[in-house]
């Protein structure tokens, strides 16, 4: 069994109330212990052979490595965008009490703890 590490988790949406929709159902279903709905910021990339430009607003997702998957597909389930930006970042070190406040919210409902953000 592999260990359970902390993961960042990056994704963006067209539009605040469609990132803050995504973050509240992925808190709520304890894909996430904490999702930051960042300030829009401007986006400019390549699709379909043309470069593009968007105004997005980017989502920080707190995570544990073993919902990482159900974390994905929720994403997928529920993104927009046909390729949805989903970039998953291992944390290699941060305040251990915060980082096993990450593991416990996105573990069982008893493991939880009232460690704040």
């Amino acid at each position: 069994m592999r260990p359970v590490t902390t993961l960042l988790v990056l994704t963006t949406l067209p539009d605040r109330p469609s990132a803050e929709a995504l973050a509240g159902e992925l808190v709520d279903a304890r894909l996430a212990a904490c999702v930051n709905v960042l300030a829009p910021c401007h986006s400019v990339y390549r699709w379909q052979e043309a470069v593009e430009t968007a105004s997005e607003i980017p989502l920080l997702i707190k995570t544990s490595s073993e919902r990482y998957a159900a974390l994905e597909a929720a994403i997928r389930q529920r993104h927009p965008y046909e390729l949805p930006e989903i970039i998953a970042l291992p944390v290699v070190a941060g305040l251990p009490d915060y980082l096993a406040w990450v593991a416990a919210a996105t573990g069982a409902p008893d493991d939880l703890q009232d460690t704040p953000q």
